[in-house]
Order: structure tokens, then sequence, then C-alpha cells
């Protein structure tokens, strides 16, 4: 499988990763390693949460980022 971005642009780079979000591959280079929690545990117990690493291509690394608030006069 080959980067969605890089062959776009007309070049052939192979995937590390497939994007959470879109389902894309991504290349090396266009790969964004992102922090996520991930809550476990049974529906009797109490759920446990961990922070685990997800793959997002540029463009959904970008839709996830925080955005800042507005500075209002």
């Amino acid at each position: 499988m080959h980067c969605l971005d890089c062959r776009t642009t007309g070049t052939n780079s192979p995937t590390v990763g497939v994007c959470r979000g879109c389902g894309a591959g991504v290349c090396a280079a266009h790969a964004r390693i992102a922090p996520r929690s991930v809550r476990r545990g049974s529906l009797t117990g109490t759920p446990c949460e961990a922070r685990v690493r997800t793959v997002l291509c540029p463009v959904c690394a970008a839709a996830e980022a925080p955005v800042a608030p507005a500075l209002t006069p």
C-alpha cells in the first residue's frame, strides 16, 4: 500500500500506518502520532483509563486539533 498524500503528488511512498480517522495509508513523513484515552473494564467493576497512541493523517490531525479560544476585546 502507498501513502495517499504522497500519491496525490505523484510519488510512491510505502505506508507505515493507517489513519484512524479516515482509513488512508500514511508514510513516515505524513503520519501524525497522537495520544488518546481508552476506557476499559467490566460493566460491574471499576473502569480504568489508559493512554494509547494512534496514527492520523495530516488532514484528520488538523481536524482533531484543539481550537484556540477566540479573543474578544
